[in-house]
């Protein structure tokens, strides 16, 4: 099993699957606590890399790949390129369809924003004006407010959880990485690489998502998969938002135990 993101965030589910599984959990390039190479450019490529020599290097067994939103991106475009039959399967938690959202156009919220996501782009790359503007961000009230928009569990939204998000903020080289993230390339799109995968594929979707819902383009595309790809499995999460793995844990594990439980016996 290998977890991707802010390990912090995982921690219950770790708990959970170490009782019968072995898990690896790594905070990629940029997040949590591993390095943030300044000038460093990131990208969905970049990551895909770091999970296969980790697999490759560390692991070296099939595995497990589980991920949330860019992690998620990042899980499969790894399978999509793993060469070794390194990845057993797949669990993808509220998928991103890129690494940031300037590329998906067909959906009336993007291109509603877009330009203002443009003014956004041209701003972070002008340093002192970035800096400012990632000083606010990562202001304890401003993390709260989002997280609270982004949890459909507000009560999952506790000082605790603010501190593990704003901890890495606060490294050297977070500035660069913020930057380089929202201003880079999106990366593959998801919609071209799933049809191209075997392996066994959950997906799990909160509904309450403000960030890919359930009815914008990746969402409505991932909700269809089921009925177009017989090794993709679909579980809906009522109430969860766009974390599902901490937003509701014990709602995910009901669904992850048992399909993991299947693929072990199969």
């Amino acid at each position: 099993m290998f977890s991707i993101h802010t390990i912090e965030v995982f921690i219950r589910n770790i708990d959970t699957l170490a009782k019968n599984y072995t898990v690896y959990a790594v905070d990629l390039l940029g997040f949590g606590a591993s390095d943030k190479p300044e000038g460093f450019s990131y990208t969905m490529e970049e990551w895909a890399q770091l999970i296969l020599d980790f697999l490759d290097e560390v692991i070296q067994k099939p595995t497990v790949l589980i991920g949330n939103s860019v992690g998620s991106l990042a899980c499969v475009i790894a399978a999509s390129e793993s060469s070794h039959a390194l990845v057993r399967g797949l669990v993808l938690l509220n998928c991103a369809g890129g690494m940031n959202n300037k590329e998906i156009v067909d959906d009336w919220r993007i291109k509603l924003f877009l330009p203002l996501l443009w003014l956004i782009d041209f701003l972070l790359k002008q340093r002192a004006i970035a800096s400012l503007i990632f000083e606010r961000v990562k202001e304890r009230d401003t993390l709260r407010n989002i997280l609270l928009s982004v949890y459909g569990n507000k009560e999952s939204v506790d000082e605790d959880l603010v501190e593990i998000i704003r901890g890495p903020a606060c490294d050297e080289g977070a500035l660069d990485a913020f930057v380089s993230i929202v201003t880079g390339p999106p990366g593959p799109n998801p919609v071209t690489l799933m049809p191209g995968l075997s392996i066994p594929i959950l997906v799990l979707w909160g509904d309450q998502d403000p960030f890919t819902p359930i009815d914008g383009p990746v969402g409505k595309y991932f909700s269809s998969l089921p009925s177009q790809l017989s090794n993709v499995s679909l579980c809906m999460l009522e109430g969860v938002g766009h974390c599902p793995h901490d937003d509701k844990p014990d709602l995910v594990h009901d669904s992850l135990l048992p399909w993991l439980a299947s693929l072990a016996a199969s």
